[in-house]
């Protein structure tokens, strides 16, 4: 977020000519986290009117999907969800990748500067969420939460609003209200900041907890537009900010009331809608068969971005190492040209290996979307920014395969009248690459476990769908611990392929050197 604030101070993002929000045609693209019961989740059928999420097999539904239903009925146009992560949604808004957001998001002075709010379509109030048998389930005032380990989601107010319980102890924010409702279950806080509806929604699942209301207590201050829910629409866009304003006009406060309280119904239970039989079953059998189709289009995906990214930074980095390498030439213009060649080469290799690749994926993939107005697809974007991430690491591992290399062989084969090439491909490549294949597997292992943090850019790879499965199920270890299992199971099959390949590359151990020598005869008969 912080990186594309940079490019909007630069002015990148006042250029009237970049990609626009798809408001003049047949669809209406919706971004949300379609993690947030009730306002909006995740589900595998189209059930109690959800709406498809674009790019994958699951379904949206929710308050905040049905408010877009609406309104895309009173617009003409077809609603389509666009599931983004929390920390994605300006980005994505801004970049152009989706019409409105639309996941009960407050319209904070902050956030009113990057982009325009509707009217409010929901006005909430703050509640600490704690467990009932937690020693502040009693507060009374701001004071009382002294000592209180408490958070709430990052990037939102929420977090901000800790400060004025004195004494309260804030700790770090997190990423969304599945690992804050799991944090509290576990004991590692005290409570979390919310919205009243959370506490109603967490309420279904967990009785076990209790809400206190901190709006009520005196000294609470906040200002009007924090406690309001609100669209967000593009600075620029101001004829789809008139029509979305038309639009709420025609939902009455009765008619989101009903919204509201059918969506805290609706929302995923943990097995309160199992029969009998269902509840005895195994929890690992109740999930795959609900969730095992998700799951293995998540193996997928990840193997998909693995491999792919893999082989193609493998590419990358043979061609950059070889061009790395290449010994100065004499002629001063080649001399030069190959100096500035290196040059971009090095600060290609220093960039992407020197910034994370969280950070990578939100630059490319907004970031070309605001810059040079393509809108990529998400997995393309992910393929791309695996294999230039790779290509930059696999660069300087086969560079040092190819320079430790004894000098000798280079000088053997120039003795033979080999040239530079034939020298490369012929003596010191076969070498160098088969010296390298440990660090390619390792390679290969760590973009198996990196692909996670492509949910920035929302890829439905194993850790995003794993964490989709959490929030639905609300059995966040036994998720986690089967997704941990599964990466355990592709990163040791992949080692062991690599394995066979770097003995089967090794050739047979008992191979013998003077075998191959043409055998003299026997001395005693030269005596003869």
């Amino acid at each position: 977020m912080a990186l594309f604030t940079l490019l909007m101070v630069l002015g990148l993002t006042n250029n009237q000519s970049q990609v626009e929000a798809a408001s003049d045609s047949g669809t209406l693209k919706i971004g949300m986290e379609a993690n947030y019961p009730p306002y909006n989740w995740t589900q595998t059928t189209s059930a109690n009117g959800a709406v498809k999420i674009d790019g994958s097999k699951q379904y949206a539904n929710g308050y905040d999907v049905q408010i877009a239903k609406l309104i895309g009925k009173y617009l003409h146009k077809n609603v389509v969800v666009e599931k983004t992560e929390w920390d994605g949604l300006l980005p994505a808004l801004t970049s152009g990748k989706i019409d409105l957001i639309i996941a009960g998001m407050s319209p904070t002075a902050e956030r009113r500067k990057q982009i325009n709010f509707s009217n409010p379509y929901r006005k909430s109030s703050f509640v600490v969420i704690v467990n009932k048998d937690s020693k502040y389930a009693k507060a009374k005032t701001l004071n009382s939460f002294k000592g209180a380990k408490l958070t709430a989601q990052q990037g939102t107010l929420h977090y901000n609003l800790i400060k004025q319980l004195k004494g309260a102890v804030r700790e770090n924010a997190m990423k969304d209200f599945s690992a804050m409702r799991q944090s509290l279950q576990s004991g590692t806080i005290d409570g979390y900041v919310a919205e009243d509806i959370e506490y109603l929604s967490y309420k279904r699942v967990n009785r076990n907890i209790t809400a206190i209301n901190i709006s009520k207590m005196k000294g609470f201050k906040v200002s009007k537009s924090d406690s309001i829910t609100s669209i967000g629409v593009k600075k620029s866009n101001t004829k789809l900010l008139a029509q979305v304003n038309q639009a709420l006009a025609t939902i009455s406060t009765k008619k989101r009331n009903q919204l509201m309280a059918t969506a805290v119904k609706q929302q995923p239970k943990a097995g309160s809608s199992q029969t009998s039989a269902e509840k005895s079953q195994p929890w690992l059998v109740k999930t795959w068969k609900q969730y095992g189709n998700m799951i293995l289009g998540g193996v997928g995906m990840t193997l998909l971005l693995a491999l792919v990214g893999t082989i193609a930074g493998f590419f990358i980095g043979l061609v950059v190492g070889i061009i790395r390498t290449i010994p100065t030439p004499t002629t001063a213009g080649k001399k030069a040209f190959l100096k500035v060649v290196n040059w971009l080469l090095a600060v290609y290799v220093e960039v992407f290996r020197g910034t994370p690749m969280m950070v990578q994926a939100a630059v490319i993939y907004y970031g070309i979307a605001q810059l040079w107005h393509i809108n990529l697809n998400r997995t393309v974007a992910a393929l791309v920014i695996v294999s230039i991430n790779t290509g930059a690491y696999l660069a300087e591992v086969i560079r040092g395969g190819i320079i430790s290399t004894p000098e000798g062989q280079f000088e053997a084969a120039s003795a033979l009248g080999m040239t530079h090439n034939q020298r490369m491909w012929h003596i010191i490549l076969p070498q160098a690459i088969r010296n390298c294949l440990p660090s390619i597997t390792n390679e290969f292992i760590v973009n198996i476990k990196d692909t996670s943090v492509l949910s920035i850019i929302s890829v439905s790879e194993l850790f995003f769908v794993g964490s989709t499965v959490a929030s639905q199920t609300f059995e966040f270890f036994p998720t986690y611990f089967i997704i941990s299992v599964i990466y355990l199971i592709l990163t040791f099959t992949i080692t062991r392929i690599f394995n066979l390949i770097e003995k089967k590359l090794a050739g047979p151990k008992n191979y013998n050197l003077m075998a191959n020598q043409i055998q003299v005869g026997n001395p005693e008969d030269e005596v003869k």
